[in-house]
């Protein structure tokens, strides 16, 4: 019979899944171990992916987790919902046929809007396959230059296009920036030992590492992150068999990774900062466990999928925040959404001094009303 969990229990085991607290099973300790713990992570806002490692790897520095990227130990591409992520170099590929083809159902009706043909994507592929062989890297001006060298119009949103396609088609994927600019390497030569998995591996390898990155969750909250639909979702949870467990949520019944369904449930009190586009709200459609509906339009102005970073107390978004990065200094700029006491507010710049050691600048702290 599944455990019953309150919320706030569960609450408590969604912020373990998340590695935002100790996990019993141990913590991942590199940035390789950290993404395959979570299969993919949010990852098309380059900063915020970065401290979406750091903050799960006490004691690492951006230039630790810049220099574990340039290793190798993860890469970004574009594995589901049209959406950049941080995957495993060799789980790309099969990501990509699994989750990221989805993306392309709309790609002939963007492309007519966009005014290409298929011949012109075919050839956009062959001209940055030959542009990157032998372990070139080049920056997206290089990339797009190289296109319309080719022939091939960029302007507007076709630049964009043409190198989306081509990482989802598995020609390519993104390395890290070169400067302060994107760049683009060959699959092949970025990730050479790709895992082979047939399509049922692959779906039970899928809704292990999102329950056990996000749980408890349930099964369409496990398909809204894949983009897999709901059959093929419940044929992965399925297939993922005992590495799961079931437990029911105000009687909803959810996954859990079998590693937690026994750990102690202890309360929750962690404060922490939070990029905006980390895992913690994105790997969910329903938030409300962890964000209060009134504070949604702090979270996401305008409701244009832009997400602020967040201060979270007790796995609660409490505030929101912003970071201005000068030459001697990262300043930092709090509004609260709960009411902070001193006390509160300690912690809250304490949790921020975490992210000003990350970058290797001291802090300055400005609160708002």
């Amino acid at each position: 019979m599944p455990a019953d969990l309150s919320a706030a229990e569960a609450l408590a085991l969604r912020m373990t899944s998340l590695l935002l607290r100790p996990h019993p099973g141990g913590q991942p300790g590199t940035v390789a171990e950290v993404v395959e713990w979570f299969g993919a992570m949010q990852a098309q806002d380059l900063a915020s992916g970065l401290w979406s490692l750091g903050a799960r790897l006490p004691g690492f520095r951006l230039t630790d987790v810049q220099q574990a990227l340039e290793r190798r130990e993860a890469l970004r591409t574009w594995p589901m919902r049209g959406t950049v992520h941080l995957v495993p170099p060799a789980d790309a590929r099969w990501m990509l046929e699994v989750t990221g083809v989805r993306s392309l159902a709309g790609a002939a009706t963007r492309r007519a809007q966009l005014g290409l043909t298929d011949a012109d994507v075919d050839r956009a592929l062959d001209v940055l396959g030959a542009a990157l062989t032998g372990g070139g890297r080049l920056t997206r001006s290089q990339c797009l230059a190289t296109l319309r060298e080719a022939g091939l119009g960029t302007d507007g949103q076709r630049g964009y296009h043409l190198l989306w396609f081509a990482s989802v088609r598995g020609v390519t994927c993104v390395a890290p920036n070169v400067g302060a600019e994107q760049s683009f390497a060959l699959l092949d030569e970025w990730a050479p030992t790709p895992r082979q998995l047939d399509r049922d591996e692959a779906l039970a390898v899928l809704a292990h590492r999102y329950v056990r990155g996000h749980g408890p969750v349930t099964d369409r909250e496990f398909a809204g992150w894949t983009g897999l639909t709901l059959t093929d979702a419940r044929r992965g949870l399925t297939a993922a068999g005992d590495a799961l467990s079931t437990v029911r949520v105000d009687g909803q019944p959810m996954y859990v990774d079998a590693a937690l369904a026994d750990a102690p449930r202890t309360p929750l009190d962690e404060m922490l900062a939070l990029p905006g586009f980390d895992e913690y709200l994105l790997g969910y459609r329903d938030r409300t466990l962890m964000l209060d509906p009134a504070h949604q339009a702090a979270v996401v102005p305008g409701n244009n999928g832009i997400f602020q970073a967040t201060v979270v107390h007790a796995g609660r978004v409490a505030g929101v925040w912003k970071r201005r990065i000068g030459r001697s200094a990262v300043t930092v700029t709090i509004q609260p959404l709960t009411r902070l006491t001193g006390t509160a507010r300690a912690r809250v710049e304490q949790a921020l001094g975490r992210y000003a050691d990350f970058l290797g600048l001291p802090p300055r702290f400005e609160w708002q009303a």
